[in-house]
């Protein structure tokens, strides 16, 4: 296969698994070679003269039983008579019962589907020799815990447990003392610890560039090759559809996809038909993608944990990656939480300016006309005509004619682009954001608050729209938008701001009123004295009314 020395994981679990009768649990991240540090001694041991099911590897997500069967396959290809198969969710069961049932000595499952064969007497576990739980961690985190309970419950005792994870959290050491005896513990690198040939990255940015920053990272990298990672559904479709609509190579994968989409999008990904796959964490796990360059946290985990898993999916097999985390100021303490988790420090990156942009680009452009193969018989034809067209044309000429045509669209977009960056300073035990916007400032404006946030489905972008479409103010300017739960911050100019909350003054968004109002402290303030004197002549006036009456 091509193979000429082991991964570290590997020296360390094929000779243990060989040579020692004990459980085993490994700790290594994914894309280290853990499928077959366990998948060359589960099959050298296997007796494929016996029709029963002798070795059981659950997995947690059906991309990921996909990748083990293919690899363990590959690996048992000259021996006679072993069959592997693959059970999982939302594949035609009564297919995977049939080959089954013909004889599978080593069976990989996602464990709900799993646990329904089960149920059905389709498989029987009850003389397995070997019970395999790959990237347990992950099967915790996506709550099949109590799957795992009732799967492992019909195993027999006599039994090897082998666990691989990335990280030892506590549900794992529950497994461990209720599953299994005495095991080895082997740990590639650090417990919980990041990759080490993983670049950690930050950029700082206000959150409605979160966007704008993902296009420049994009155009800075022309041969990216990244998953970009989300946190719901809903924003993951939205981060997708805007890329294909601003004419990117990417497409979605989450839950709300069949499993035909699934599929679809991940061989397109796989053959780097796309260059960017935008997806959730619970879509993501278990995909085995060798060579990609970036990870990009467009948003991040609610668990730290999963910043790990997220960021091992680039720098596998001993390649290098880079993992780059977008955001805003309330969320730059983060970054202290996971360098402690990882053990890892992470750089601060300036975002790409237009300009550093434009000349990437370029310097790429100009490289991969240096490297293109010339194919002089197909060509040669229609070279005097080429040559004719061309006469009087300085060489000079030619090459920034040539770079004019194929680099108008870059320069176009960026000649005014903005500079994004936000910087932090510390003052007084605090941090404090300054920022640039290029050709303008913020200056003149007010920040207001509005009523609507993520619980109403909106977005910084969805938001603006709503603003401008709802208000009709022309040369209406919005920026600096940030949505939050329940509510919503943006900058307007000074000027516009009393319009704008007058316009809004009898508006409602599904039936309860919206509100807009001053964010800023002063602004604030000033309302707050205005309510204590208008509360003051209030009381005063009730009590003059009492005494009237008295």
């Amino acid at each position: 296969m091509g193979f000429e020395i082991p991964m570290p994981v590997q020296q360390e679990v094929i000779p243990f698994l060989l040579q020692d009768t004990r459980d085993l649990v490994a700790l290594a991240h994914t894309g280290t070679g853990k499928t077959a540090a366990y998948g060359i001694p589960i099959i050298q041991q296997i007796d494929p003269s016996s029709l029963k099911t002798q070795a059981l590897v659950l997995a947690p997500t059906r991309e990921l039983c996909l990748q083990i069967t293919d690899d363990l396959t590959h690996l048992a290809q000259n021996i006679e008579n072993l069959n592997i198969v693959a059970i999982y969710g939302g594949a035609n069961i009564f297919t995977q019962i049939k080959q089954v049932g013909a004889g599978a000595q080593i069976v990989v499952a996602t464990p709900g589907r799993m646990l329904d064969m089960l149920k059905r007497k389709k498989v029987n576990v009850s003389a397995i020799n070997w019970l395999v739980l790959d990237e347990a961690d992950e099967m915790l985190d996506m709550g099949f815990k109590d799957d795992l309970n009732a799967i492992l419950s019909g195993t027999p005792d006599q039994k090897r447990v082998l666990l691989f994870s990335a990280t030892m959290p506590s549900g794992i050491e529950a497994i461990a003392r209720s599953y299994m005896k005495k095991p080895k513990e082997i740990t590639i690198g650090s417990k919980n610890k990041g990759a080490e040939n993983i670049q950690h990255q930050y950029y700082v940015v206000h959150a409605k560039d979160r966007y704008v920053t993902l296009k420049r990272i994009a155009d800075y990298y022309p041969e990216i090759y990244a998953i970009i990672f989300c946190r719901t559904k809903i924003e993951t479709q939205d981060v997708a559809d805007s890329l294909i609509k601003d004419g990117y190579n990417a497409d979605a994968l989450h839950g709300d996809l069949s499993q035909a989409q699934r599929d679809s999008v991940m061989n397109r990904f796989r053959t780097r038909n796309l260059q960017m796959l935008v997806a959730t964490d619970v879509a993501a796990r278990g995909i085995d993608v060798t060579n990609l360059t970036h990870i990009i946290n467009y948003n991040l985990p609610d668990d730290i944990e999963n910043y790990t898993h997220r960021s091992g999916r680039t720098g596998r097999a001993g390649k290098s990656g880079i993992s780059i985390v977008i955001i805003n100021l309330k969320e730059a303490f983060r970054i202290k939480q996971i360098e402690k988790q990882i053990g890892k420090k992470f750089e601060q990156v300036k975002i790409p300016t237009g300009s550093d942009v434009c000349e990437k680009q370029l310097l790429h452009l100009i490289e991969k006309v240096k490297n293109t193969e010339i194919q002089h018989k197909e060509i040669s034809v229609f070279l005097p005509a080429v040559y004719e067209q061309l006469k009087g044309i300085s060489k000079e000429e030619i090459i920034q004619k040539f770079v004019s045509a194929e680099f108008n669209r870059f320069l176009s977009y960026y000649r005014n682009a903005a500079d994004i960056n936000v910087e932090m300073r510390k003052e007084s035990g605090r941090t404090v954001s300054s920022f640039r916007t290029g050709s303008g400032s913020s200056s003149g404006f007010v920040r207001l608050f509005i009523n609507l946030g993520q619980m109403e489905k909106f977005n910084d972008r969805r938001l603006t729209a709503y603003l401008f479409d709802t208000a009709n103010i022309p040369n209406l300017r919005i920026s600096h938008v940030e949505v939050t739960r329940s509510c919503s911050f943006f900058e307007t100019d000074s000027q516009q701001a009393d319009f704008l909350m007058a316009k809004f003054k009898k508006e409602k968004f599904q039936g309860r009123h919206v509100q807009i109002g001053y964010a800023d402290k002063g602004k604030r303030n000033k309302g707050k004295e205005r309510s204590n004197r208008d509360y003051s002549k209030a009381t005063n006036a009730f009590f003059a009314i009492k005494r009237k009456r008295r």
